[in-house]
């Protein structure tokens, strides 16, 4: 078999779900809307056709929202770092796939005392630093 050192990236953008992260008590009691993005990057083999042998995204997506609605926390910089290790721990499923990821988490109703449209935390997490 022709091995290839064709790397990649899986993305999803978009993945939104309520989640109840903030310092404000009110946040925690209300919920409000996350939005996340992941960008996955993994070598591709691109002959097998094999899910197996990549990631399966749909399993990404739904660890994502997972993430989430899950345990609230006051920073969305510690959530963020949640969904980055839970999409690279996803990827380890398949050996050699998964090696670095960013995660940016929107909170685009963040409580900040100004209009604004979005508040966003970008986190980039290779696979050594799990």
């Amino acid at each position: 078999m022709d091995t290839r050192d064709d790397i990649g990236h899986i993305r999803l953008s978009g993945i939104t779900a309520i989640g109840h992260h903030g310092v404000l008590d009110s946040e925690k009691q209300n919920g409000q809307p996350f939005v996340v993005d992941v960008d996955l990057s993994v070598p591709l083999e691109t002959r097998s056709d094999q899910l197996s042998d990549t990631v399966n995204y749909a399993v990404l997506a739904q660890g994502v929202v997972e993430e989430i609605q899950g345990e609230p926390v006051d920073l969305i910089e510690t959530l963020a770092g949640r969904i980055a290790d839970r999409c690279l721990a996803a990827a380890g499923t398949t050996p050699s796939v998964g090696q670095a990821v960013e995660v940016t988490v929107h909170k685009p109703h963040a409580p900040v005392g100004v209009t604004l449209s979005d508040v966003a935390i970008v986190i980039r997490r290779n696979r050594t630093c799990q």
